[in-house]
């Protein structure tokens, strides 16, 4: 039977949504996440891996629903109406699941059903958190605490003993392993929000535990690694020990413009926060660009000079309206400012024959464009296709080497919407570990709608002008990208944190993020 044929007649699929990490998701889950009718989930804890799904998929919040026959009833329904049920299940569904009676409910209604294994903590969170449990033990036991009376017989393990659902009881499940024989020097370790990055590891011995954990604050998820692998953590831990690791980043950009950067932020282990602060908008009035573009087809122009990646967007948009492509720019030289506006245009098909290799901006790119020669250069107009803010620079510059300009509005910059009151309150209170700021505008509009970051947040600007601006709004500039990209700033904010993390280290301290250094601020046992 094919995999269509299948699926027409209904089927629930318990996936392992994995121990927390999105990307730990197994490929075969994420096909059937991207299949589904109708998808179960923990939207909180994994809501995040909705992104596979079809936008018009039907979303079941399990946790909103009362355990058991409610969510295996609804499943069951949905599979005998045809439908492809997904239940994203904790870690791996065979592994102490919570969800064995949903399964048992398909097989007693006789519905299809599969399993499908997913990253089991026990692994997944030891090697995130620099664990590695069979590397040399000749042991390796997984136990659930809620299922354990008699820990006497752990206590016998020669190798290396997992914990799940033990954090309430850990100080004595150590206790109890003392007493049945294990050595009150073993090395234990108890990690929280394993694979995440608010991953949380308390490292101690069995007889230190009560004290180690008094002010940790730990609760479930978490796990409890009991043996000599995790002596090894210092040697071994890398997720951690990320650059950015915890870091709560406020992004100011729509996040079209922010994915690639939280991406990278993501990479050195922060969490970014994307807060639009500009919406671009369409011209009043479409006429001007509607003549720019008649113009470029019917050879008005010697050169098009694209300023950003939203000028790019904009004309593109107009080219599709019309029916045309890339092909258009056949014959026209075209120049580019910035990494990004460079990459929209390569995506678009357009190759540019002239981007700065100095400083990206108006300045950098009027440094090397050539004079008008009337010997060479058949037409001497050039087309501006800019944001309506955009400053008199270039086009002062172009008249000065020879050129006429038409400087064409091919969209609006406008203040965004002020970001939920949640987020307010967290620029002003130091809420942010650091904020990235790619432009003088993003600093502007930033304190306009949300207000000024607290002294303890770390500003890192993208060049010399938004480092005036921010300056100018009384905020202390820590960090400057080395180049005007987005992704040379992401870099240099992680080499400043990883710079910071490297000191506390040096000095016999604990590393902090900038958001702990407020007055305040929770502070865990270390």
């Amino acid at each position: 039977m094919s995999s269509e044929e299948f699926f027409t007649s209904g089927i629930v699929a318990f996936v392992g949504a994995g121990p927390g990490d999105a990307d730990l998701l197994t490929l075969r889950g994420a096909e059937l996440l991207a299949r589904a009718d109708v998808v179960i989930v923990d939207r909180e804890a994994y809501g995040s891996l909705l992104r596979h799904c079809r936008p018009d998929v039907t979303v079941i919040d399990a946790a909103t629903s009362p355990e058991g026959e409610t969510v295996s009833l609804t499943a069951v329904q949905e599979a005998k109406a045809g439908r492809t049920v997904v239940r994203l299940c904790p870690g791996d569904p065979s592994f102490f699941s919570s969800v064995t009676e949903e399964v048992a409910a398909c097989a007693k209604a006789e519905v299809d059903f599969e399993i499908v294994p997913g990253v089991p903590p026990a692994t997944a969170v030891l090697t995130y958190a620099g664990i590695a449990p069979a590397a040399s033990a000749p042991e390796f036991r997984i136990v659930d605490a809620a299922q354990t009376q008699d820990w006497a017989r752990h206590a016998t393990c020669e190798g290396t003993l997992v914990v799940y659902n033990g954090v309430a009881d850990a100080v004595p499940i150590a206790k109890a392993l003392i007493q049945g024989g294990k050595p009150d020097s073993t090395p234990v370790a108890v990690t929280m929000d394993g694979t995440t990055t608010e991953q949380y590891t308390v490292v101690s011995s069995l007889a230190r535990l009560g004290p180690d954990l008094k002010h940790a604050g730990m609760t479930e998820p978490a796990v409890i690694v009991v043996g000599e692998a995790v002596a090894e953590r210092e040697r071994l831990s890398w997720f951690e020990t990320k650059p950015l690791f915890g870091w709560r980043v406020l992004v100011p950009r729509t996040k079209e413009q922010a994915r690639g950067l939280s991406e990278q932020l993501h990479s050195y282990g922060a969490v970014p926060e994307e807060v639009p602060t500009i919406s671009v908008e369409p011209p009043r009035t479409p006429q001007q660009m509607d003549r720019a573009i008649k113009g470029l087809v019917t050879g008005r122009y010697e050169w098009v000079a694209f300023t950003s990646a939203n000028a790019v967007k904009a004309v593109r948009e107009k080219f599709e309206e019309y029916g045309l492509d890339a092909r258009a720019f056949a014959g026209l030289k075209v120049a580019a400012v910035g990494e990004a506006t460079s990459k929209a245009l390569v995506e678009f098909g357009v190759k540019p024959d002239l981007v700065p290799t100095g400083e990206q901006s108006s300045e950098g790119l009027l440094a090397e464009w050539p004079p008008y020669d009337s010997m060479l250069d058949p037409i001497n107009r050039v087309l501006l296709p800019r944001a309506d803010i955009a400053t008199e620079t270039l086009v002062a510059g172009l008249t000065e080497l020879g050129w006429e300009c038409d400087d064409v509005t091919a969209y609006r910059t406008v203040r965004a919407a002020p970001p939920p009151e949640a987020t307010r309150v967290a620029i002003k209170s130091g809420g942010f570990d650091a904020v990235l700021f790619t432009s003088s505008s993003t600093v502007r509009n930033l304190v306009g709608i949300a207000g000024k970051p607290h002294a303890v947040t770390v500003i890192a600007v993208i060049g010399p002008q938004t480092a005036k601006t921010a300056e100018e709004f009384g905020l202390r500039v820590d960090v400057m990208a080395d180049k005007p990209s987005a992704s040379a700033l992401a870099a240099a904010l992680a080499e400043y944190g990883a710079k910071q993390r490297q000191a506390a280290i040096s000095a016999g301290e604990v590393p902090r993020r900038p958001s702990q250094n407020r007055r305040g601020a929770r502070r865990r046992a270390k």
